[in-house]
């Protein structure tokens, strides 16, 4: 077993750990991020995400999920002092049994599987963490085989987007491309191999309506940014422009929310038996 090292005072060693959570170029340049919760932790072990580090309350009694974990997981094993515990976790009023410091997989488009009935949506210049937490989680809910972070955009990786994908993170390849040029690129290279894939866009002048689009074939559904929709480059790279019918007040849904209906919609459709 492991040799397990105590970590009581802000040493160099918590400052470290302090800085993935808030300092994405500290995340990057490390390539490792910081992951709590039973669900989230188990997820990345299951589907082997390099685990690199294992922390754990030193005055607690550990559940058997953590005990397991941390005799099952080869990495380097914490006791952290309660309160230190406290100030990783980030809410005020519990304190996590278990952190687990994650290695970043490399962002190639050759992690998403290519084939005839793929499914994969590209958010375009996410803002908010929150809300690509939230389509990552629609994303494996409804059975998509990837989803693409493209251009200046919030980090996949900030402790609020992960939390809100509450595990979905390490369940499919999430994949941050900096230019859409890239993707085109890749695209180009899935269609050379006699896949199909569809470019669709969502827009409130789109036509048809989504749930009279056929979502059947191989899709790349596109969410544009929170506030200005999709980049004029994405625009131009769309085969087809789909929108959501709304009724009442609401001018417009929240990009997260869009990116689940039309995932919704492509499940359901998949999910019809074919004539």
């Amino acid at each position: 077993m492991p040799q397990t090292l105590r970590v009581s005072t802000r040493n160099a060693r918590f400052q470290q750990w302090e800085s993935l959570l808030g300092n994405r170029t500290k995340r990057q340049r490390r390539g490792e991020f910081l992951v709590q919760g039973v669900r989230p932790i188990s997820m990345a072990v299951k589907n082997g995400w390099q685990i690199r580090e294992l922390l754990f309350d030193s005055s607690a009694q550990l559940s058997a999920w953590a005990r397991e974990t941390l005799a099952d997981v080869r990495a380097e094993r914490f006791a952290v002092s309660r309160e230190l515990m406290h100030e990783l976790g980030g809410k005020a009023d519990t304190v996590p049994e278990l952190l687990a410091v994650v290695g970043i997989p490399e962002d190639s488009l050759d992690r998403i599987p290519a084939g005839p009935s793929m499914l994969v949506v590209l958010f375009d210049r996410p803002s908010s963490p929150g809300n690509i937490g939230t389509l990552v989680r629609s994303a494996d809910a409804f059975g998509a085989d990837g989803v693409i972070i493209t251009g200046h955009a919030a980090d996949v990786y900030d402790p609020k987007a992960v939390r809100a994908t509450t595990g979905s993170l390490f369940g499919l390849p999430v994949v941050r491309v900096p230019s859409h040029q890239a993707v085109l690129t890749w695209l180009d290279e899935v269609r050379s191999t006699g896949v199909d894939l569809r470019v669709v866009g969502t827009d409130e002048n789109g036509t048809p309506d989504a749930a009279e689009y056929d979502f059947t074939r191989p899709t790349l559904a596109l969410i544009g940014n929170e506030t200005n929709g999709l980049s004029s480059s994405w625009r131009d790279a769309c085969d087809d422009m789909v929108r959501i019918p709304m009724s009442g007040t609401a001018s417009s849904l929240n990009a997260a929310t869009a990116a689940t209906v039309v995932l919704y919609e492509a499940a359901r459709q998949r999910a019809l038996p074919r004539l």
